[in-house]
């Protein structure tokens, strides 16, 4: 599919039903995601950090990140997003140029986050960016993320209505999707979920209502976040402790290398 295809088939993906992300950090993992039927690919910030030798929390080269991007279009062929956490500088027009480029090694989607700053200056990122993809005729899936609920930027009692006042500012900046990791109780999710026109995304938290209440109460789309990557260090981790400890690796299943292999050979 050429980019515009691509851009078109991720924004219907957000139309209906639920759009399950599972997050990968790498070419390897998002190749792996993609061979298990995955519709598109979507990084985790914290992944992709971890992965280049990077704490989370907007520390990783930029450089870094086109590399990343670079890498996984190489071997996927569903539409890719890639999470610029808040885009890797506080200059508006420095970040629509990050994203310029990320399109233009074919992604099609982003994660950008407003975390702890003002609201103002998420909207001032998406309206720039909006503009100057406009400008070269390009299209990216804006997922303006709000961190309310992650951060506990407002009373509880007051969340609700702090996401809603963000999400109009985002939308009108030119936002295509809401984004509200830490959002779990079910009224909650309907009010937000009805109370904007954006496509709302929520976050994989145990206390979140199944997948099929979450499609009623108006999500359109789920994240694994960073929990895909976290089992996997983990997993690793169990792993080579025991083979540093006796020299076995313990009776965690193993992979197939014959079927691993197969993934890239094409």
């Amino acid at each position: 599919m050429s980019h515009a295809e691509h851009a078109a088939h991720f924004r219907r993906l957000h139309a209906q039903g639920v759009l399950r992300i599972a997050n990968a950090w790498d070419a390897g993992s998002a190749r792996l995601i993609e061979s298990l039927g995955a519709p598109a690919i979507a990084t985790t910030s914290a992944g992709v950090a971890w992965s280049r030798g990077y704490a989370d929390g907007d520390q990783l080269p930029v450089e870094q990140l086109f590399a990343v991007a670079a890498e996984i279009a190489r071997v996927v062929r569903v539409p890719l997003s890639m999470d610029v956490e808040g885009g890797y500088s506080d200059d508006p027009d420095t970040v629509a140029s990050h994203v310029v480029r990320l399109a233009e090694f074919g992604v099609v989607g982003i994660n950008l986050e407003d975390g702890a700053a003002e609201a103002q200056l998420l909207a001032a990122k998406i309206a720039r960016i909006k503009r100057a993809l406009t400008a070269r005729g390009l299209d990216v899936y804006i997922n303006a993320r709000t961190d309310v609920y992650l951060r506990g930027l407002a009373p509880p009692e007051r969340r609700v209505e702090a996401v809603l006042e963000r999400a109009a500012l985002y939308r009108d900046a030119g936002a295509d999707g809401l984004f509200v990791p830490g959002l779990t109780e079910a009224d909650a999710i309907r009010a937000i979920a009805s109370g904007t026109p954006l496509p709302l995304n929520v976050m994989l938290r145990p206390a979140l209502p199944p997948l099929a209440e979450l499609e009623a109460l108006g999500v359109r789309r789920l994240s694994a976040g960073s929990d895909l990557a976290e089992a996997v260090f983990a997993h690793v981790g169990t792993l080579a402790s025991a083979f540093l400890q006796d020299g076995r690796a313990g009776d965690a299943p193993r992979g197939n290398y014959g079927q691993i292999n197969a993934l890239f050979k094409r």
